[in-house]
């Protein structure tokens, strides 16, 4: 799930436009730019899938910042998918990379430290980086977020969460602490979890461990299982969402025949699609869902 950065500012002053590039933070609609009603699903017509900004609107400021959950309000997308992690004393942070390189000024900051993998910092440690900088040089006070600075700024901004675990198996447990963080943040309530929360993973064994621990929260599960594998998936998870370039129509009705553990038929969240020809033309496959860097982009082109 790459995220193209080299046109990006370029793209959000077109995109956005000056004004709204200030306003990033107050969570200002553009005009125009509401969300969307769903179309009725007809075969020649799949309803609109819903757009999921990936990190945020990545294609418009740092991913995974806080910044980038408020492009993606400014823009009008409800929904925002996130990388959670933990630190070396055990704060949940959110950023993709398991090694800080990319994304911070950690070479900087922390010389000796190579290779600056997130599990040998501290929290404490991660709060001084630049997580901005290397995107636009005005985004340069932008932190690694932790997962409850996060999950207050969707809730401010009334936003919903597509949260993924990251390399599970480098966090032992990361499961249970995300669970407890989302507890205590309200985050598990009734409401929450029915409307406005999904955690998914590439790990189907961590998929496995949210389901058993907490059956009512809807699970994805990340990836393009084969056709005759899908019923033993549809066991423990409501969703299959796979790379765009892995499927076709075919292969999302073969997900959608199926009923997940609330009794409800398979969805498909397809990523990361950031042109308006690829999604258009995963719109014609039936997609529940598009996960992309540039959500007007494929909010408009598939209108």
């Amino acid at each position: 799930m790459s995220v193209r950065t080299t046109t990006a500012l370029a793209a959000a002053a077109v995109v956005l436009g000056t004004a709204a590039a200030t306003v990033f933070g107050a969570g200002a609609l553009l005009p125009g730019a509401q969300p969307r009603t769903a179309d009725a699903r007809t075969p020649d017509r799949p309803a609109s899938p819903v757009v999921l900004a990936h990190r945020g609107a990545s294609g418009y400021a740092p991913e995974n910042t806080l910044a980038a959950v408020d492009a993606a309000k400014t823009l009008g997308i409800d929904w925002v998918e996130n990388d959670v992690q933990r630190t070396k004393d055990g704060v949940l942070v959110v950023v993709h990379d398991t090694d800080l390189k990319r994304t911070t000024d950690v070479e900087e900051v922390f010389p000796d430290r190579a290779p600056w993998a997130v599990k040998d910092f501290t929290a404490a440690e991660i709060a001084k980086l630049d997580a901005g900088s290397w995107f636009g040089e005005r985004f340069a006070e932008a932190r690694v977020p932790t997962l409850t600075q996060f999950l207050h700024r969707l809730e401010r901004n009334r936003q919903k969460l597509l949260l993924e675990i990251k390399s599970p198996a480098t966090y032992p447990g990361i499961e249970r602490d995300i669970l407890r963080v989302l507890r205590k943040e309200g985050w598990l309530d009734p409401s929450h979890v029915r409307n406005r929360l999904v955690i998914q993973s590439f790990g189907a064994d961590s998929i496995k461990e949210v389901h058993a621990l907490r059956p009512d929260v809807t699970t994805g599960f990340l990836g393009t299982p084969e056709v005759a594998d899908l019923p033993s998936y549809a066991a423990f998870t409501d969703q299959i969402n796979p790379s765009y370039k892995t499927i076709g129509a075919d292969y999302v009705a073969a997900v959608q025949r199926l009923k997940g553990p609330h009794g409800k038929r398979l969805r498909v969240n397809t990523w990361t699609v950031d042109s308006a020809a690829d999604a258009a033309k995963v719109h014609t496959y039936g997609v529940d869902g598009i996960i992309t860097n540039y959500p007007d982009v494929v909010r408009d082109a598939t209108r």
